[in-house]
This record gives structure tokens, sequence and C-alpha cells, in this order.
């Protein structure tokens, strides 16, 4: 769908989940308010699921902040903490913005080794991560992503 779809343009699609997926840019630009706004509408509906720019805007509809990086993450090489599984992926990264400070209720999921950042989301009905799961930079390693993210789908 196209990037400024409004809640009724989702709608006439009955969609299982909605997926954000990457892009350029500030998420906090005066332009993006409009998806923004969209997305938190559409939180209420249904399962959101974001990568990178998504991840961005998604945190924004949950009241979050964003900021620019002072050295973007860039590669294929960023280690990054997945703190429910207590394990590490080697991730594909190329974002110049990441998540701030979140409100209660969302958790960290994601935390990049390098510095810190976040790098994914969990809440009520939705989740999201900043680096690349589709890249594939190790075997195949983000592909239990996708299964939580069929989790969502499938209840």
């Amino acid at each position: 769908m196209p990037w400024d779809t409004d809640v009724a343009g989702l709608e006439k699609t009955k969609p299982d989940l909605i997926f954000m997926s990457n892009g350029p840019g500030d998420p906090a630009h005066p332009d993006m308010t409009p998806v923004v706004e969209t997305v938190k509408q559409a939180l209420n509906r249904w399962p959101v699921v974001g990568i990178c720019l998504g991840h961005q805007i998604l945190g924004l509809a949950l009241g979050g902040s964003t900021y620019k990086l002072r050295f973007g993450h860039r590669g294929s090489n960023q280690p990054v903490h997945d703190t429910d599984a207590d394990r590490v992926f080697i991730t594909s990264q190329n974002h110049g913005f990441a998540l701030g400070e979140m409100p209660d209720g969302i958790a960290e999921v994601f935390t990049n080794l390098n510095d810190s950042t976040c790098e994914g989301i969990r809440g009520p009905g939705c989740w999201s991560v900043q680096f690349h799961p589709e890249a594939s930079p190790g075997p195949l390693d983000a592909n239990v992503l996708f299964e939580r993210v069929r989790e969502m789908v499938n209840g």
C-alpha cells in the first residue's frame, strides 16, 4: 500500500496485520505526522509490525521519541542483543535515527551492543526492529523473527 494510506484505506483491504517497511528520512519530520497518526489508529484495530523506518514510526505512534544518531548505523555487521531469547544477532543496518525514550508498557527487546541504542520494541499488539532481518547477514540468523510475526497473526 502507499505510504500515505489512511485508516479508511486500510480497512478496505481487511488486513490481518499492518507491516511497515523501511525507507529514508527523519521519522519526526512534519510530513510524517499523518503516517504516525494513522499508525496510532491502526494500533486499536490490527497487529502492527515495523522494520527500520517502520520501527521508528511505530515508536512515535506509541508515544516515544526519536533522535538523530551522531554516527549512523551502516553495514552488515551490527551485533544486536535479543533480550527475550538472550542471544545475539549479527544484523544489517542502514539508518541515521533511533528510538529514544518509550512510555511504560513498551519493552525494549533488542539492544545494539556497539552503542546501546534501542533496536527493537514490543508492546500490546505490536512489535518492531530497527535492523533489517530480511537481509539475512548470517546463515538465516533472523528467520526466528518472522516466526514471531506469524505468531502475531495466527494468535
